[in-house]
């Protein structure tokens, strides 16, 4: 392949799927458990309900069931991946990752796999490995999970965290020469605020500084927006559509504010899905094409923020 054709090669969504846990859990039962009223979680969160895995559910299953659904709507088969990554803090054990045990139970013998891991910005993470190597002519099929059973990690005592954390899988299929295509992604990190969100192997779960997070997820999350936008040649009028991380309904609010964005161009699905970590990225996605906001060449900013702290954004033509 010349270096003019690979340069001219860019990377877009052909398919994409979810799947999620079947126990719905109500904001009811969860303040019933913490000792609030459901209207305190409701305000703090915007958050109705959330799926949590059952015991014995696996993450590998839920993110295998997530990219076979993007595969059969991308219309291409297993064996054509050149790469399975899978963006997930939750693994199912310390070793082997996820992405190999996905691929072998979607059938893709042939690609190469890797997890990556950025807390709730990995599914943007690794859209951008994903897309550069296909833009690079390494790849020409990569399909990108984001998954996380975080009810796995979550004190479902502690008030601060047990009303957010949900389980869920989103995927979609990347492809060369697709209709769309990912624009420059501009990820970013400062682990000067590690312990802002953390989870210590000691302890297994997470713990969180609810109002520090508030603030620089909205700061950062306004940032990049603005500098995602420009590094495409756009301004934030000619984006069609915004998908944010779904981390909690006030942060989405709060940045759509700052930026003076049409509230109906935003996408908000937390009320019956929750925090779902690496996964709130595609499961939005997802909803905004169900919803019909992604008609062909509908230019979307994605954008995320996490613990480490990580965070980015990107647009992506569809």
């Amino acid at each position: 392949m010349s270096d003019s054709a690979v340069a001219q090669r860019t990377a877009g969504v052909l398919g994409c799927g979810t799947a999620l846990p079947l126990a719905a859990v109500p904001s009811s039962a969860v303040a019933a458990r913490i000792g609030v009223e459901e209207s305190w979680i409701l305000e703090r969160t915007g958050i109705r309900s959330r799926r949590h895995a059952a015991a014995g559910e696996r993450l590998s299953d839920l993110a295998a069931a997530a990219g076979a659904v993007a595969l059969q709507r991308a219309g291409v088969d297993a064996d054509d991946l050149d790469l399975v990554l899978v963006a997930t803090m939750t693994a199912d054990e310390l070793t082997p990752n996820a992405a190999p045990l996905v691929a072998h139970a979607l059938g893709a013998r042939r690609a190469g796999t890797f997890d990556v891991g950025a807390a709730c910005t990995a599914f943007l993470s690794a859209l951008a490995a994903g897309a550069a190597f296909v833009e690079a002519g390494r790849a020409d099929r990569v399909l990108v999970v984001g998954a996380d059973l975080i009810s796995r990690v979550t004190d479902h005592d502690d008030r601060q965290t047990a009303a957010l954390f949900a389980d869920g899988a989103g995927a979609v299929v990347l492809g060369a020469g697709a209709g769309g295509a990912l624009g420059p992604a501009l990820l970013r990190s400062d682990g000067a605020h590690a312990r802002t969100i953390f989870a210590t192997r000691e302890r297994g779960t997470i713990e969180m500084d609810g109002p520090e997070t508030f603030r620089h997820a909205v700061n950062r999350l306004s940032e990049v927006s603005l500098e995602a936008v420009e590094a495409a040649g756009l301004a934030l009028e000619d984006i069609d559509v915004f998908v944010y991380h779904q981390a909690n309904a006030r942060i989405t609010r709060a940045v759509g504010t700052r930026l003076a964005l049409d509230p109906g161009k935003v996408v908000d699905c937390i009320g019956e899905l929750g925090n779902t970590s690496a996964a709130t990225l595609p499961l939005a996605l997802a909803r905004a094409e169900a919803d019909g906001l992604l008609v062909p060449g509908a230019k979307v900013l994605l954008a995320a923020f996490g613990a480490g702290f990580t965070w980015g954004g990107a647009v992506l033509e569809w």
